[in-house]
C-alpha cells in the first residue's frame, strides 16, 4: 500500500511536538531504562518476609512503589508465587467484587501508514486484504454483535487519513444508532458504551472523540524499552515517534477524556521490564493528573500475517510467566481494571481470570467486516493477529459462571459520572465495586432473560440468587437503604421486561 501525495502530507501533519514537550521532565520522558534495570537488579532475592509485607500493603489499594513491584517480579519460589496469586484475587475482589465485564471488539479499518514489525496491518504487508467499513457496514456489524447479547464495543482502527478522527466520530455515532431485537424476549437492544482503540492524536482531535460520546480511549505503548521500540517501529513512520505515543493518554486527559487505558504487547522485550513500564506509566498519569489508567491490557504477541517476528520472538512469554505478570500488575496498580483478551487460549484465560482480571472479550472476530461477513472473518489475511479463543459469548459466560463470577455488561459508571478522579477515589476506598455488584446483577439478569442458553440461564440464575443474598446481608447496603431499595425495584422491573436500569 503506497502513500499518495495527500496521505504523505497528512502524515507530516499528525505529530505536534509542543504537545509532547509540555509533559517532559527536564526534556526527558518518564521511562528511564537504567533506573528500571537498576530496580530489577537491586531487588533480586527478596526475602519471604519482605514479599509478605508487600502483599499486605497491597490490600490498602494503593499503587505500589517501583522497588516493591521489582521485588515481586524477582520472586523465584513456586510456593511464594502461589501466595501472590491468592493475594491478587483477594485484591481484585476487594476492589471490583467478583464480576467479569464483557465486551466485543469491532475492527473498522486495516488501512495503516505504519510499518510495525509484528503487525498484520503494517503498510508493507502485501498479503493484507485492505478494507475500510462504510457507516452502513459498521451498523451491520453492530447489529450482528448485538444479536450475541453484547452491550459494550471497542472500535479499532488502523492509522490512516481515511480513518481519521472524523471517520471515528462518525463510526461511534453509527454504532449508537443501531437497535436490534433480543432473540428471546423481543426487547430492543443497543450498544450502551463505545470505547476506542486508536492511534495517538493531538488534543483538538481528541476533543472531537469526547464530543462523539466515547467511553475509554485506549492506546498501547507496545514496548516501553526505547531500543526495542526503535527496532520494531521504523523512524520514518508516525508510530516511530516513541514520545508521541507515550504521551497520547496525557493529551487525552487534557482533552477531557478522563478514562484512559494503557497496555503493552508482551513478547517484544523482557516481560519484567514491560511490567515496570506499565507501572511507571500509571505513576506518571497519577503525578500529572491525579488519576491512573482505567484499564491495563497485557496481550501476548501471536502470529500475524506477513510478520516473522510475531512467530519467532526471542522474548516469548511462557504461560507461567504470563500468570506472574497478571498477578503482579493486579497488586501493583490495584485500582485499574485488567483486560485479558481472546488472543489467549481458553485454558490460560480461565486461569488468569482467577488472578485479578476484570474484563474480557467474547465472540471475537478481528477481520474487517467479520461479524456479518463470515468469508472475511475466516480470512487470515484480513486480520491483525491470531486469536486463541474464538468461543461465542454464551459459552464464555457459562464458563465464568461455573467459576463463580458474574457476567457484567454494566456501563453505569460512564453515564453516572463515575469516571476519572471520581471513580479512582471510589475504587481506592472499595466503594465502586459495590455499585459494580448491583449493576452486574441487573445486566446479567437482562442477559439471562434475553439471550442465554438453557444451561447458562439455569447456572446464572443460581449465581444471581447467591449474589442477591450477599447484597441483602451486606453491612454496606444496610447502611444505605436507599440503594438497596432502588436495586430491589430495578431488579423487579427488569424481570417485568424493562431494560437498561442502573445505579
Amino acid at each position: 500500500m503506497e502513500h499518495d501525495l495527500t496521505t504523505s502530507s497528512w502524515v507530516k501533519s499528525v505529530i505536534v511536538q509542543k504537545e509532547i514537550d509540555k509533559y517532559l521532565i527536564g526534556g526527558m520522558d518518564f521511562i528511564n531504562e537504567k533506573e528500571i534495570q537498576n530496580q530489577l537488579t537491586i531487588n533480586v532475592n527478596p526475602s519471604d518476609g519482605l514479599i509478605r509485607d508487600i502483599l499486605q500493603k497491597s490490600l490498602s489499594v494503593k499503587t505500589l512503589a517501583p522497588q516493591e513491584t521489582a521485588a515481586l517480579l524477582n520472586v523465584t519460589s513456586p510456593e511464594m508465587w502461589e501466595e501472590i496469586f491468592e493475594k491478587a484475587l483477594e485484591v481484585k475482589k476487594k476492589v471490583y467484587d467478583n464480576r467479569i465485564v464483557f465486551f466485543a471488539p469491532l475492527y473498522c479499518s486495516n488501512l495503516c501508514v505504519n510499518n510495525c514489525a509484528y503487525c498484520g496491518f503494517r503498510e508493507a504487508n502485501s498479503n493484507e486484504v485492505r478494507r475500510i467499513l462504510t457507516m452502513d457496514e459498521i451498523r451491520s456489524e453492530t447489529a450482528s454483535v448485538l444479536k450475541e447479547g453484547h452491550k459494550r464495543l471497542i472500535l479499532v482502527f488502523g492509522e490512516h487519513q481515511r480513518s481519521d478522527v472524523d471517520y471515528m466520530a462518525a463510526a461511534v455515532k453509527a454504532v449508537y444508532s443501531v437497535q436490534e431485537v433480543a432473540s428471546r424476549s423481543g426487547r430492543p437492544s443497543s450498544i450502551r458504551r463505545v470505547n476506542i482503540n486508536a492511534a495517538p492524536m493531538e488534543i483538538a482531535r481528541l476533543k472531537i472523540l469526547k464530543e462523539a460520546g466515547i467511553g475509554t480511549y485506549q492506546v498501547f505503548q507496545e514496548t516501553y524499552h526505547h531500543p526495542t521500540y526503535r527496532e520494531v517501529h521504523p523512524l520514518n513512520t508516525i508510530k516511530g515517534d516513541y514520545q508521541w505515543r507515550l504521551y497520547a493518554l496525557h493529551r487525552a486527559m487534557d482533552a477531557g477524556l478522563d478514562d484512559v487505558a494503557i497496555g503493552a504487547l508482551f513478547g517484544l522485550y523482557d516481560w519484567r521490564f514491560e511490567v515496570m513500564g506499565l507501572l511507571y506509566h500509571s505513576l506518571d498519569l497519577e503525578r500529572q493528573f491525579g488519576v491512573g489508567p482505567h484499564t491495563i491490557s497485557f496481550p501476548r504477541m501471536t502470529p500475524a500475517s506477513g510478520s516473522s517476528l510475531s512467530s519467532h520472538s526471542a522474548w516469548h512469554v511462557s504461560d507461567f510467566d504470563f500468570k506472574k505478570l497478571v498477578a503482579v500488575l493486579r497488586l501493583s496498580v490495584p485500582t485499574a481494571g485488567m483486560i485479558v483478551t481472546a488472543r489467549e487460549k481458553s485454558e490460560i484465560k480461565k486461569e488468569v481470570l482467577q488472578l485479578g482480571c476484570t474484563q474480557t472479550d467474547a465472540s471475537t472476530r478481528i477481520g474487517i467486516g467479520a461479524y456479518s461477513d463470515q468469508k472475511n472473518g475466516n480470512d487470515r489475511n484480513s486480520e491483525q493477529f491470531t486469536i486463541g479463543d474464538p468461543r461465542d459469548l454464551d459459552e464464555v459466560i457459562l464458563e465464568v459462571a461455573k467459576m463463580g463470577f458474574i457476567a457484567s455488561f454494566c456501563t453505569a459508571g460512564y453515564r453516572c459520572g463515575r469516571t476519572g478522579e471520581t471513580i479512582m477515589g471510589m475504587l481506592s476506598h472499595c466503594d465502586e465495586g459495590k455499585f459494580c455488584k448491583l449493576n452486574a446483577v441487573l445486566t446479567f439478569r437482562e442477559y439471562l432473560s434475553d439471550y442465554a442458553s438453557e444451561e447458562t440461564r439455569e447456572i446464572g440464575e443460581a449465581l444471581i440468587i447467591k449474589e442477591i443474598g450477599e447484597i441483602e446481608s451486606s453491612d454496606y447496603f444496610k447502611n444505605k437503604p436507599h440503594l438497596l431499595q432502588k436495586f430491589r425495584h430495578d431488579y423487579s422491573e427488569i424481570l417485568g421486561g424493562k431494560r437498561d436500569l442502573y445505579l
